[in-house]
């Protein structure tokens, strides 16, 4: 008698078919771990422009004795942000994603038409992701 070592073909579907169950299960997963990873670098970023806002806030009451927003064009500078403005994740390629938009005349939220990637509001020293859709990342 021969001894054949190998797998049968009965056992090869089977392997399969576990996983084609593997990959439906696990790719959506994957899917929804990216999106929340584009928010989690979204609200860092955004932690990070709102903390240097705050500082040169702070920093203007100290040096001057009158506190004061940075303004747009401070913003947009070094001024705030040693490096200038980072990107927002949500950006398209097309988008200018460290671009700021005025927001002077906007509600937090408000959604914009410029390819801007962020909307800063100089009266109150807001600034949150620029977005197309109404109500959209608020944060």
């Amino acid at each position: 008698m021969l001894n054949q070592k190998g797998f049968t073909l009965i056992e090869l579907v089977i392997i399969i078919v576990i996983l084609g169950i593997l990959a439906a299960v696990a790719i959506p997963q994957y899917k929804d771990l990216s999106s929340e990873a584009k928010e989690a670098s979204c609200r860092s970023t955004l932690g990070a422009l709102k903390s240097g806002i705050t500082i040169f806030y702070a920093n203007a009451a100290v040096t001057t004795g009158t506190a004061s927003w940075p303004s747009l064009a401070e913003l947009s500078g070094t001024d705030v942000m040693a490096h200038g403005i980072p990107k927002n994740p949500y950006g398209a390629v097309s988008d200018s994603a460290d671009d700021i938009f005025d927001g002077s005349a906007l509600t937090k939220g408000d959604s914009i038409t410029s390819n801007a990637g962020w909307v800063y509001k100089a009266s109150t020293g807001e600034i949150w992701p620029a977005t197309f859709v109404n109500s959209e990342n608020r944060w």
